[in-house]
């Protein structure tokens, strides 16, 4: 099971990874969303964790990408500060799957992939 991870922010880029790493999932990761479009484009992704504000392409872009673009229907979690209740209307209307605002307990992601991973089944 392969998770993409797409954060601007190394230190939380490496603190999810390594979360994910533990939990059993292959990782990739991509600082920024265009690198994260590339992968997508290039590999078998089996879900998407993203950040929303990244330079150029954002975390709400990528859903973008990932739902229209690649026709894809791999679960996205977006991993972001903002809890606006409008952003996350929009991220849900775009197509994301959940929505978890940091800080946030690893333990509760954890849960969160693994459920998303289940339903997607």
């Amino acid at each position: 099971m392969k998770v993409l991870i797409v954060e601007d922010d190394s230190m939380t880029r490496k603190a999810l990874e390594h979360r994910m790493k533990i939990d059993g999932y292959d990782v990739e990761s991509a600082p920024d969303g265009i690198k994260g479009s590339e992968i997508l484009k290039a590999g078998k992704i089996d879900i998407l964790l993203t950040d929303l504000h990244m330079p150029n392409f954002s975390g709400l872009d990528l859903i973008k990408y990932v739902r229209n673009e690649l026709r894809s229907n791999i679960p996205i979690i977006m991993v972001t500060r903002v809890g606006l209740e409008e952003t996350v209307l929009n991220a849900f209307e775009l197509g994301a799957d959940d929505y978890i605002t940091k800080p946030f307990s690893p333990d509760e992601l954890s849960l969160r992939v693994k459920k998303a991973v289940m339903k997607n089944k």
